[in-house]
């Protein structure tokens, strides 16, 4: 998908940006090393600027096998593996290499966008998947003048317009999750969600506040903390809520691993999981199959979600246009063995 890019660039119009010879830059295009490293940088810096595209880098772009990079904000080892799981296997069935990174959580929008969009280009890759990652504008836009589409799973932050996103339905699934823990007749539920920039947080939290006040049930600030979607989250989390006056009797926690740490948490206070605390997790994954009491879970189609993003980026590497940007898959509520009416009323 190109957004309004008609004339493709040239050697000359490359040139008269870095305000050297056509000679000059192809000489840096054919990895000559007859040019000043100043001169070159410059060169290249144009390159990236125009989305300066070489024979050489159209024909590794389109052969086969083609090579789609695949990069998480931080390894959240069950979410990323369901969604890793679904991208490998629908790699496999489309003849596509997927090339696999990870970095430091929160680091990646300071990536220098020309850098990185050039280091792709150069090395052929036809397509980009950022998996819960904060990725600025400059950044996509520069993937895009390069002519490497970008898809994004559960951005943290809105991708610009024009860009494709892949989630699920969080506020549904947020509501879901407390009303089925209102039904069973809590009135004191807390919330710990994810970093308070995330969107895919901020909509299971107005979900959560959404069943609350339907059920005309105050919301108290002190029930609502954000977090990591990590198990320290969920520990921190449940210490605080636990200690509070007036506890909560259950709690909705924003991933599955932030439900273990609340799990951790109820256990070093000897409370019993669902007897003296309900919970509730988010993400559907194998933890929650897993874990003792099985969790109670929404679950989201994470290899669905995955598999969706890699059909995505290889029809827009295509030349495909998308039926839509933004795709949102539905969100279940699996209830399992973590949740039951309170023990007292309340």
């Amino acid at each position: 998908m190109n957004r309004g890019r008609t004339d493709k660039p040239t050697l000359a119009s490359v040139a008269e940006l870095a305000g050297v010879s056509v000679p000059t830059v192809s000489k840096v295009i054919n990895g000559r090393d007859d040019v000043a490293a100043g001169t070159r940088g410059r060169v290249q810096l144009a390159l990236a600027r125009l989305g300066y595209e070489s024979p050489v880098q159209r024909r590794l772009r389109t052969s086969a096998p083609a090579l789609v990079d695949l990069v998480f904000d931080g390894l959240n080892t069950s979410y990323s593996l369901a969604i890793l799981m679904g991208i490998t296997n629908c790699a496999s069935a489309e003849n596509v290499e997927v090339v696999l990174s990870t970095v430091t959580p929160g680091k990646l929008k300071s990536t220098n966008h020309l850098e990185w969009s050039s280091r792709l280009a150069d090395s052929g890759r036809r397509g980009l998947i950022l998996v819960t990652s904060e990725v600025t504008t400059e950044q996509l836009e520069a993937f895009e003048r390069r002519n490497i589409p970008v898809v994004v799973i559960d951005p943290l932050n809105p991708p610009p317009s024009g860009f494709v996103s892949i989630g699920a339905t969080n506020w549904a699934g947020g509501k879901a999750a407390v009303e089925h823990l209102i039904e069973l007749g809590h009135r004191r539920i807390g919330f710990i969600g994810g970093p308070d920039a995330a969107e895919c947080s901020m909509a299971r939290l107005h979900g959560y506040l959404a069943a609350l006040r339907a059920h005309g049930i105050d919301v108290r600030d002190d029930y609502i903390l954000s977090g990591n979607f990590n198990l320290p989250s969920g520990v921190r989390g449940a210490s605080k809520l636990l200690s509070l006056a007036e506890p909560p009797t259950a709690i909705f926690a924003g991933s599955d691993l932030t439900a273990l740490g609340v799990l951790d948490e109820a256990r070093r206070r000897d409370l019993r999981v669902p007897e003296d605390l309900s919970l509730v997790g988010f993400d559907g994954t194998d933890l929650a199959e897993q874990s003792v009491p099985r969790l109670t879970s929404v679950s989201q189609p994470l290899q669905e979600m995955g598999r969706s993003a890699l059909r995505s980026v290889l029809r827009l590497a295509n030349g495909e246009e998308l039926e839509s940007l933004h795709v949102e898959f539905a969100t279940t509520l699996v209830v399992r063995d973590s949740t039951a009416p309170p023990a007292s009323a309340v």
